[in-house]
């Protein structure tokens, strides 16, 4: 998904070197991931497509969002997986949206100028304007992980400024 948020958390500016316990900061941001999975699955499932957040239907999309803490543990990623039995990763399609029409491709041989077969001056940026005043075969919804995370941020803000200050190591 396109938006994405960061934050920064106050208190550890002053140290050079810091030495961290990793388990204790990856629980940190487990416990974080975990706070915004929910709420991003809430806000799906209680919003029944308003709001811009798409309808839940199946429940395919809701049990798709999960998270991931990285391997160095200092960065966790909220986002739905790809679901079982599905074709194709439409998460990106509900955000991003789907045009009307067909989408502008090459000319057929023989439709172009010249022997290169190109088209006049211009017209594929008319076919790009044209298809866009088409309207959405899909519109594009709201991103309901970065809600999340923003009515969460005080929340995470905590757990992971209380999970550093356990995992420092006096030195």
């Amino acid at each position: 998904m396109a938006d994405s948020v960061s934050m920064h958390i106050e208190g550890f500016d002053e140290f050079d070197r810091i030495d961290f316990d990793k388990t204790k900061v990856r629980y940190g941001f487990r416990q974080a991931g975990k706070i915004v999975t929910g709420r991003a699955q809430m806000l799906l499932a209680l919003g029944k497509g308003q709001e811009g957040y798409p309808t839940n239907r199946t429940g395919a999309l809701l049990h798709a969002i999960n998270f991931k803490v990285s391997r160095s543990g200092f960065m966790v990623r909220v986002m739905p997986n790809m679901p079982a039995g599905a074709k194709e990763y439409y998460p990106a399609y509900l955000h991003y949206g789907v045009r009307q029409g067909a989408r502008v491709t090459k000319l057929a041989p023989g439709q172009g100028l010249g022997r290169s077969n190109r088209r006049a001056a211009g017209a594929r940026g008319e076919a790009i304007a044209a298809r866009k005043l088409t309207g959405w075969r899909i519109a594009p919804r709201d991103n309901y992980i970065v809600d999340a995370l923003q009515d969460s941020a005080q929340e995470v803000e905590g757990v992971l400024a209380a999970a550093l200050g356990r995992a420092l190591r006096p030195k």
